[in-house]
Formats: structure tokens, sequence, C-alpha cells
């Protein structure tokens, strides 16, 4: 099988980014961006992130999770610890998160150490969900083989009869996760693919450095 897709074509033409308009701090521009993109609407799931990780295998491998937290301290995510990229984040804690928001052109690329939540955070958030998110948690055995789908539903149907009254505890394998961010990249779309794309690194005291890629 073979399609060819060399005519699929876009001129990104909605925005600029420069070095006059972006601020020092890089956290600023992502807080910005963020806001603008739910504002112009067209992303369903705008906290969507491509969460990239080295696997024990040798293989990076990439998925898209929820960022469900952003600060100067950097970007939580809440998994199953014992998942195959809790293990690979145990591995090796340097990750790359990855948004792409095509309603305003713009990509985030950032790359950081992922380092556990306090259990008191993990708890709060998952007091958070609703009831049927956290026994899904508790049933799911997450990247693990399992026979069937009716396996999994007759897992989660003996879980509820069990918990009809009274709060759902946190397991101990399942938490959040803060990625420290040392690199992000900001990349705007521009016509001719002379794409902008301005990138931060921490410097010198945990100073952000400012560079200009070539697209």
């Amino acid at each position: 099988m073979q399609k060819d897709l060399g005519a699929y074509r876009k001129s990104y033409e909605k925005e600029a980014l420069t070095e006059h308009t972006a601020p020092e701090d890089p956290m600023v521009l992502f807080q910005e961006w963020f806001r603008q993109t739910e504002e112009a609407k067209g992303v369903e799931e705008p906290n969507a992130m491509t969460l990239s990780t080295l696997g024990s295998d040798g293989f990076p491998k990439s998925r898209i999770v929820l960022l469900k937290a952003f600060s100067d301290e950097g970007f939580v995510f809440y998994t199953n610890y014992s998942s195959e990229k809790g293990m690979a984040i145990a591995n090796e804690p340097k990750v790359c998160l990855s948004f792409f928001w095509p309603n305003l052109e713009r990509q985030v690329i950032i790359k950081g150490t992922a380092e556990k939540v306090a259990d008191t955070q993990s708890d709060s958030y998952f007091k958070s969900r609703p009831k049927g998110s956290q026994l899904g948690a508790l049933v799911s055995d997450q990247s693990t083989v399992i026979p069937s789908r009716e396996y999994l539903e007759n897992e989660l149907e003996a879980l509820e009869k069990t918990h009809l009254d009274g709060p759902v505890e946190r397991p101990d394998f399942w938490g959040g996760y803060v990625v420290k961010p040392v690199s992000m990249e900001f990349w705007q779309g521009r016509p001719n693919r002379l794409h902008d794309r301005l990138r931060f690194r921490t410097g010198a005291l945990g100073k952000w450095q400012r560079e200009r890629l070539a697209p």
C-alpha cells in the first residue's frame, strides 16, 4: 500500500513571534499562549500534550497525556506509576513534552526532568476526580496484557459493588509527576516555511537565556 501526501499544503499566516514581543520568562509566554488557545476555540483539549520517554528497550515512545497544572515549578500530569511510562520515567527521568495548537498554528516543545509530586498533591487531585475515574484507576493494571475487554468491565463492576458508599482512596501506584523544564521552544508558523522558533534554556543561576533558531 502506498499513498503520496506531497500535495498537502498549508500557508501559515496567522501570527508572528519576535524577540521584541516575547517576554524574558518562557512560563509567562506559555501562560499567554495557553490562554489564547482556549479563547480562540477550535482545540477540544488544549491541555493535551505529547509525552516522550525512553523505554528500557532503548526505543523512545510518545503518547498523549493531559496537563493538569502548570506553574513556575513545571508541568503536572497524573498516571499509573507502574505503567510503561512510569517505569520509563523511573529508569530515565529526562522527558519531552510537546503541545500542538493548530488553531493558532503553534507548537511548544519542552525538555525537562520528571519528578513525583508530593503525596498530598496526588491525594487532592485524586479526590477531585469523578468516582468512575477513581475506580478506573484502581481496576486498570496499566500497560499489562489482559484477556479481553469483558475482563476489564467485569473487574470494574465488581469494584463498584464494594464501593457503593464512602470515598475511594488513592492507590499508592497512582499519582502525579511534575516536569521541571530546562528548555522550552516556542514555534509559530509563518509564510514560506520561514517559521519563528524561539528557544529558552536555563543558564547560569537558573536564569533563562533566549535564542532564535532557524526554521
